[in-house]
C-alpha cells in the first residue's frame, strides 16, 4: 500500500505519520497545521477495514474520482468496509485539522472479535459480504487515546509497541457496548431535536467547566427532562454527563501543562478545583502519574 501526499508550502507545520503495529494492522496519523487543504492518497486493499477519526477540524473523503464525496467533522469517525470493491483513501484534509486512520484486515479482525461477531452487525453471516459504512461520534474515552497517538512523545523504540497497545485500545472502545443501552426503549434518540438538545449541554458544560451547572439546572436550561438528559448523553457519548466532563477537564489540564504556561495550581483551576491537592488527585487517577511528573516526562 503504497502512500501519495499533496501538501501546501507549509510543510513544516504538517506531518503524516504510518505505522505498522502488527500483521494487516496500520495506524495512519495525520495532522494538517498549514493553512491549506492537504490531500492524501493511499491505495487500500478490499479486504481491510478503514475506521477514521476526525480528532480536530474537518475533512472530506473523494471516492469515484470525485463523483462522491463523504465529510467527517471534528470529534466524529467513520467506518468504511466493502469486500466488493477497493476503497481507496483519496482525503482532502482542512487546514488546522487532525485525522487518525486505523486499517485493518478483515482476517485479523474477525481473529479478535470472532466471538462478538452478533452484536458488530457486518460480521454476521448476512452482512459478512456486504459493504457497510457507519459515522459516529468519538467519546472522551476515545478521544484521550486518539491525542495520546497523535501527540506521540516517547522514545522511538517503543512507538510500535505503543501504537499496537492504542490501536487495540481505541477498537475496544469504539465497540464497547453499554449494556443497559437498549434503542428500542429509548425511542428519544431518533428524534434529532433531542440529540440537538444532548449536544447543546455538552457544550454547556464544556464552556463552563470550571463551574458547571447542576444536572437539574442543565436539563431546565437545554428544555429536556431529567431522565431523557441522563439516558440520552449517555447513549450519545458513552458515558454519564459528569463522566464525560472529568475526562474533558482531564485532557484540557494535560494540554495546559504540556503548553508549559500555568504551574500545577493555575491549571487545576483553570479546569474547575479550589484545591491543587483535589486537582494532584483527580490527575494522578485518569493517568496514574501526577501534574508535577508528568510535565517532568515531558523534557
Amino acid at each position: 500500500m503504497n502512500l501519495e501526499k499533496s501538501i501546501g508550502k507549509n510543510v513544516a507545520k504538517s506531518t503524516f505519520d504510518e505505522t505498522k503495529v502488527d500483521e494487516g494492522v496500520l495506524v495512519l496519523a495525520l495532522k494538517n497545521d498549514s493553512s491549506q487543504v492537504q490531500s492524501v492518497a493511499k491505495e487500500i486493499d478490499s479486504d481491510y477495514i478503514q475506521f477514521h477519526f476526525c480528532v480536530k477540524g474537518s475533512s472530506c473523503f473523494i471516492f469515484n474520482e470525485g463523483r462522491y464525496t463523504l465529510n467527517i467533522l471534528e470529534e466524529n469517525s467513520l467506518l468504511l468496509y466493502n469486500p466488493q470493491r477497493e476503497l481507496p483513501i483519496n482525503l482532502h484534509v482542512d487546514p488546522n485539522s487532525w485525522i487518525i486512520s486505523i486499517l485493518i484486515s478483515i482476517k485479523k479482525f474477525h481473529g479478535l472479535f470472532s466471538q462478538e461477531a452478533g452484536y458488530i452487525t457486518f460480521l454476521s453471516e448476512d452482512n459478512k459480504d456486504k459493504k457497510y459504512y457507519k459515522d459516529g461520534v468519538i467519546s472522551p474515552s476515545m478521544a484521550i487515546v486518539l491525542n495520546q497517538l497523535i501527540n506521540y512523545n516517547l522514545n522511538q523504540s517503543i512507538k510500535n509497541l505503543y501504537f499496537k497497545g492504542k490501536a487495540y485500545e481505541l477498537l475496544s472502545l469504539y465497540f464497547n457496548r453499554n449494556e443497559d443501552a437498549d434503542i428500542e426503549q429509548c425511542p428519544f434518540l431518533v428524534d434529532e431535536t433531542n440529540v440537538i438538545k444532548i449536544r447543546k449541554a455538552k457544550d454547556i458544560i464544556i464552556a463552563r467547566m470550571a463551574e458547571p451547572p447542576s444536572l437539574q439546572e442543565l436539563s431546565e436550561e437545554i428544555g429536556l427532562s431529567l431522565k431523557k438528559l441522563k439516558e440520552g448523553f449517555k447513549q450519545i457519548y458513552g458515558d454519564s454527563v459528569f463522566s464525560f466532563l472529568l475526562d474533558y477537564k482531564m485532557e484540557v489540564a494535560r494540554k495546559l501543562l504540556e503548553a508549559g504556561n500555568d504551574n500545577v495550581n493555575e491549571v487545576g483551576h483553570k479546569v474547575g478545583y479550589s484545591t491543587s491537592s483535589h486537582f494532584i488527585a483527580a490527575f494522578k487517577k485518569k493517568y496514574g502519574t501526577t501534574p508535577k511528573k508528568y510535565v517532568m516526562s515531558l523534557s
